[in-house]
């Protein structure tokens, strides 16, 4: 909850991800709080109790969203989902603006990987934004698990990385209505 808030506001990609290994974590225990406050929230010693309890309280709630949407199982939150949604909308918007330029070179750049990763997803189509993140979390399971990474998908995930920080960065502007000014 307090890394996730954090990278919220810093950084939109990385909460992404985060957010994404929060619903695996909750997923490996089983949706069960008790396991979560023993193998994690417990492991926090320096927490206070209300920082204890309003962590446990957002394992709670995630858990129960979780529950409710129907991806106890697999998939993502509602809530992530309208991240990437945000995401898509504000790189729609980049594309078709003249003063993003060098946004839209990198996109050009990262398209013939998203390509790639589409056709290889079979039936499970993303969208060009949630193709990138699934990309970068894919490649993040991969080497939690001590998997060797093939040089082409390292090549594919630097590009696909520097094209996400541009975006993340536009997104973090755009949050604090610093991207479109009214001389543009």
């Amino acid at each position: 909850m307090f890394i996730a808030s954090q990278k919220k506001r810093e950084n939109i990609a990385e909460y992404i991800l985060y957010m994404w290994q929060i619903e695996d974590i909750i997923r490996a225990y089983k949706l069960d709080i008790d396991l979560i406050c023993a193998n994690i929230i417990d492991r926090y010693p320096s927490l206070s109790e209300a920082q204890r309890k309003d962590l446990t309280e957002w394992y709670e709630s995630l858990i129960d969203m979780m529950r409710r949407e129907g991806v106890a199982e697999k998939g993502h939150l509602q809530i992530n989902r309208n991240t990437i949604a945000a995401l898509d909308d504000l790189h729609s918007q980049l594309m078709k603006h003249p003063k993003f330029a060098a946004y839209n070179a990198q996109f050009y750049g990262t398209l013939p990987y998203i390509v790639e990763i589409r056709a290889k997803s079979g039936d499970n189509k993303a969208g060009e934004i949630e193709s990138c993140f699934n990309a970068l979390y894919g490649v993040l399971m991969l080497r939690l698990q001590g998997k060797e990474i093939s040089d082409e998908t390292t090549v594919a995930i630097k590009q696909i990385s520097r094209f996400l920080a541009i975006l993340s960065d536009c997104y973090k502007k755009d949050f604090n209505n610093q991207l479109f000014t009214d001389n543009d």
